[in-house]
């Protein structure tokens, strides 16, 4: 019995609330899906692979600020990831682990099942597309569970450092065990580009992966792990198929929710949910408010002013209370401008930084950005790229990289009067894994 649970909790409960979990198909018709028709419907789960992306990265993030009324509104384990506790940060049975696993297994029975379904002229087109989105949800679930659950990459401790379980099969009798920091994210890369040389150029809908969505989230992991010159190549390729922004002078920044959902700026898209961070308890950090000037639109576009001195996020790019956790042409291009910048192409780089900001600012009001000075282009690009992207999830592994670099980034939080903080490069910055997990599995937990 001992030896039965070790290998079903890492793959993570695939068979937990399977009645919720599959309205489509059950875990027997993972196995037995015959057809390319089958696959494809494995992956229009929209649930499973689109809307469970999870918010600890955001909630442990500091953009946003639970009065104590609230905090102590919360359940036990969202009070103990606000303030970066190292237990009860994660419910025990349906969590953000097993759901970036179920994601995992999905993703692995397509790959298996595709292997018995011959390709031939006539379906190599559909057989590749199908190919390359499992490829791409196993890496994009992979690379989520290495922001949370281990640390920021660094090239001289990724071979020791303790990453996340690489599954890449279904069989239960294998047994899973934490991967390096570097296996974990060559197994991202390589999912990656075998997406990439499988899926088409633009999907036929965004909730569905494309090349340049696997493009842009493979700059993404890229620049994660600090290797700059290689993201510039694939945010590039990635607006070379889409690049185009939305003018915010077009959007309604009365509405509730001014950004419309499947915008021209989505290359992919998943969201994540999360009551703490909703727009009547999450109020906007004061320091982020004050980075927007009077004439940018992102200030109206993205906050709702309370009235009171405070700000409530509404700026989702799913147009709805839901956040914005996929993959976007304004993301891709601050990405090649960063890149461009830590090369030292800073004309190139100010172009992108100033296509972007001019689809930001009332119209006739914007000054383009110029220097030649290249450490202010960059804190430049750093600091767009902080307003542009709130509450998307990446606040969390972008600070982890750059204090790698010496940024010396805290983060901090007071509640009832209690100071919390968390240092740059601390153990902290790597979430606990679910106790049951460890319980069941045996894998060592982070400290």
């Amino acid at each position: 019995m001992k030896k039965i649970f070790y290998i079903i909790l890492p793959v993570l409960l695939i068979t937990f609330s399977c009645k919720k979990f599959l309205d489509e198909k059950s875990d027997r018709s993972l196995a037995i899906a015959e057809t390319l028709a089958d696959q494809q419907s494995l992956l229009d789960h929209y649930q499973v692979l689109n809307q469970a992306d999870g918010n600890s990265a955001e909630i442990s993030s500091t953009d946003f600020y639970l009065t104590d009324a609230d905090f102590f509104a919360r359940l036990e384990n969202e009070r103990n990831m606000y303030t970066w506790q190292r237990a009860n940060v994660f419910l025990p049975d349906l969590n953000e682990w097993g759901n970036n696993y179920r994601a995992v297994y999905r993703a692995n029975s397509v790959i298996e099942n595709l292997a018995k379904i011959p390709r031939t002229a006539a379906n190599a087109s559909r057989w590749d597309n199908v190919s390359g989105q499992a490829y791409f949800y196993r890496a994009k679930n992979i690379l989520k569970s290495l922001y949370v659950w281990a640390p920021a990459y660094d090239s001289a401790t990724a071979g020791t450092d303790l990453g996340v379980p690489l599954r890449d099969g279904t069989d239960f009798n294998v047994p899973s065990f934490r991967a390096t920091v570097a296996e974990g994210y060559a197994q991202v890369l390589a999912d990656l580009k075998v997406s990439i040389r499988c899926l088409p150029p633009v999907a036929v809908h965004v909730i569905r992966p494309s090349k340049a969505a696997a493009f842009g989230l493979l700059a993404r992991a890229l620049l994660s792990m600090r290797k700059y010159d290689e993201a510039y190549l694939y945010a590039d390729s990635s607006l070379k198929l889409k690049s185009e922004l939305m003018d915010y002078n077009t959007l309604n920044s009365a509405s509730t929710f001014p950004v419309p959902r499947f915008n021209v700026e989505v290359l992919h898209d998943s969201y994540f949910t999360g009551v703490p961070l909703s727009n009547v308890r999450a109020k906007t950090d004061p320091q982020l408010i004050a980075l927007y000037e009077p004439n940018d639109l992102r200030k109206v576009v993205f906050f709702n002013d309370n009235r009171n001195g405070t700000y409530g996020f509404k700026g989702s790019y799913e147009g709805a209370t839901t956040f914005f956790a996929g993959v976007a042409v304004d993301e891709v291009l601050l990405i090649r401008a960063e890149c461009l910048a830590r090369m030292n192409r800073l004309p190139e780089a100010l172009a992108d930084l100033n296509k972007l900001l001019r689809n930001r600012y009332k119209k006739n009001t914007f000054t383009e950005r110029q220097s030649s000075d290249q450490e202010l282009v960059k804190k430049m690009i750093l600091t767009e790229r902080r307003k542009e992207l709130p509450m998307r999830g990446l606040r969390w592994p972008d600070v982890k990289r750059l204090n790698k670099e010496g940024a010396g980034i805290t983060f901090g939080r007071t509640v009832n009067g209690v100071n919390y903080s968390l240092l740059p490069n601390s153990s902290g910055f790597v979430l606990p894994i679910p106790e049951q997990v460890i319980e069941l599995s045996g894998m060592p937990q982070n400290l």
